[in-house]
């Protein structure tokens, strides 16, 4: 179906032209490559020309870099110019609607973006490229230059957003627990109306593939509208992905397009399995930060609740952060008949947090693999712990680990965050998981990156928020908690809220403009604070530490 558009053949010119020079200034494309480079992202976007403002700069480049210019006289190399503080995605989106004005593709969100994502495919190297260069500076140089390198690639092909990223609101906040990471997630893109309605009738037949969004068929994949079969799958033109080894395997490595911290990567197995915590996947652990030390790495649990949101394929996360569990410090020490080599703590952190560590990885290794075992089998009833249920008779496990690794100077450090995913009709989204009474601010699964210590919260919470805040300032320094209670309550964006926001109003009766922001902000950490508590299967109270030594006393 034509769109009713128009675009400025110029201007598209003009925007052609300054993406080739970035992709150039970045090295993702050869000054040689230039006018191929515009020609092919014409024709991607259904146009035949005009001719780019400044050809005559990339002739000259192309001439002046080619393996035969010495045959005739030396020309002077020229540099494609460009700015710094370039408008990549402004830029790309303009490109973009010229393609959707010209019917390249579908007139939706995820159609401009697949539009976007292939016109950036053509400025980039190709797999086997990247590999070479990757592996050279790995070698030549050691792997935090070639990561530097892979992340920016990354973000110069606008596989990471870094502007959709940088629209997060973050903030720390201090709390019984040390200095909480918390971030509003605004990145990932809403929903279209239009897709929403094109799923409803999209058929269901033949294979689904790629199987999931972590295979690493998803390299150049060009992604397909939600009316397709099997429904909407984001394009993956400009993904590339490194293989590395892990276990003997072969994984895969690339950036997150929606980091949550710095260099946030992902590894993942190019076997589409289900998720497993074990001896062998923990050895890949240490296998990652043997290769990429200045990374951590760490696995989502393999279990519903307490796992992440993709248990389908296995896969780790990792990169270069250093989070607030990291940080905290040891509550005590503890020891592991036959294990007298490895240094065992209990973390002083909300959920219940071993650390081990040791330079023997196998020693290490045999350690977290006996804490695991011995953690399944383990059932106390008198903190609402069981290992098992039986529900229509079959077996259900419910005890497992999130492990997280990373090296320390010549030592490897293990996290084991003990987790337990029984449900009761009083908790019936999990006993420890967050509780009904923190829902309002935080309902969804603890997984990994939230276990330590920073909080991914829904971007409801914007608009929300601003709500409390509104309510708070209008009944500053009065007495009437009913009134403010019934204002509260009143409004659909703060019922939710409305028992919190007068916690808040008591301790702080002369909130003013220049302060609320702040109270709020450390208000939401503290209930992420109380969420990690819920999360945590030995409470920090005397029948929780009871206990705790209790399972010690197992290892």
């Amino acid at each position: 179906m034509a769109v009713e558009r128009e675009y400025d053949a110029g201007a598209l010119a003009s925007d052609i032209e300054a993406l080739v020079q970035h992709a150039v200034r970045c090295g993702l494309v050869s000054p040689a490559d230039a006018v191929w480079a515009y020609n092919t992202v014409l024709e991607a976007v259904g146009a035949t020309g005009p001719s780019a403002p400044n050809a005559a700069i990339f002739l000259q480049a192309a001439y002046a870099t080619s393996p035969t210019a010495r045959l005739g006289e030396d020309a002077p190399v020229v540099a494609a110019s460009g700015d710094d503080a370039f408008d990549l995605e402004g830029t790309v989106a303009r490109i973009a609607e010229a393609g959707i004005a010209n019917c390249c593709e579908e007139d939706t969100p995820s159609g401009a973006d697949r539009l976007a994502t292939r016109v950036m495919n053509i400025l980039m190297p190709r797999p086997s490229e990247v590999e070479r260069t990757f592996s050279t500076l790995y070698m030549a140089y050691g792997p935090r230059t070639a990561t530097d390198w892979f992340y920016r690639m990354s973000c110069d092909s606008r596989y990471v957003r870094r502007a959709a990223i940088a629209r997060n609101i973050a903030w720390t906040s201090s709390t019984p627990w040390g200095e909480l990471e918390i971030t509003i997630n605004l990145s990932k893109p809403e929903k279209d109306p239009k897709a929403i309605a094109a799923a409803g009738a999209a058929p269901v037949t033949g294979e689904v593939y790629p199987a999931c969004q972590l295979c690493m068929e998803n390299e150049g994949y060009p992604g397909r509208g939600a009316g397709a079969a099997h429904g909407a799958h984001p394009a993956r033109q400009n993904l590339r992905i490194l293989p590395i080894t892990l276990g003997g395997e072969h994984w895969g490595l690339q950036y997150s397009p929606y980091a949550y911290f710095d260099e946030h990567c992902i590894a993942m197995s190019a076997e589409h399995r289900l998720m497993h915590v074990d001896r062998e996947n923990m050895g890949r652990l240490l296998d990652f930060v043997d290769l990429f030390g200045h990374y951590f790495i760490g696995s989502n649990a393999d279990l519903p609740i307490v796992g992440g949101s993709i248990l389908s394929h296995d896969h780790f996360q990792g990169g270069r952060h250093v989070f607030p569990m990291m940080k905290a410090p040891a509550a005590g020490a503890f020891e592991m008949p036959g294990f007298d080599d490895i240094a065992c703590e209990v973390v002083r952190w909300p959920m219940s947090v071993l650390r081990l560590r040791a330079a023997d990885r196998e020693r290490l290794l045999d350690a977290a693999a006996h804490v695991l075992d011995v953690w399944r089998a383990y059932s106390d009833p008198s903190v609402g712990i069981l290992a098992s249920t039986v529900e229509d008779g079959v077996e259900v496990r419910h005890n497992t680990i999130t492990p997280v690794a990373c090296k320390d100077g010549s030592d490897y450090v293990l996290y084991l965050a003990l987790r337990c995913n029984i449900t009761t009709p009083e908790h019936p989204l999990g006993v420890f998981h967050p509780h009904a009474e923190r829902h309002h601010i935080k309902k969804e699964n603890i997984g990994l990156i939230e276990v330590m210590g920073l909080a991914i919260l829904p971007p409801r919470l914007v608009e929300e928020l601003g709500a409390v805040r509104g309510h708070l300032l209008v009944h500053a320094g009065a007495n009437d908690r009913a009134a403010l209670a019934l204002a509260l309550e009143s409004d659909p964006l703060c019922a939710s809220h409305a028992a919190w926001a007068l916690e808040l109003a008591c301790a702080h009766p002369d909130i003013a403009p220049e302060t609320a922001d702040q109270i709020i902000r450390d208000g939401v950490s503290d209930v992420f604070a109380g969420v990690l508590e819920d999360a945590g299967v030995f409470k920090w109270d005397e029948p929780g530490r009871t206990a705790l030594d209790h399972f010690l006393a197992t290892l």
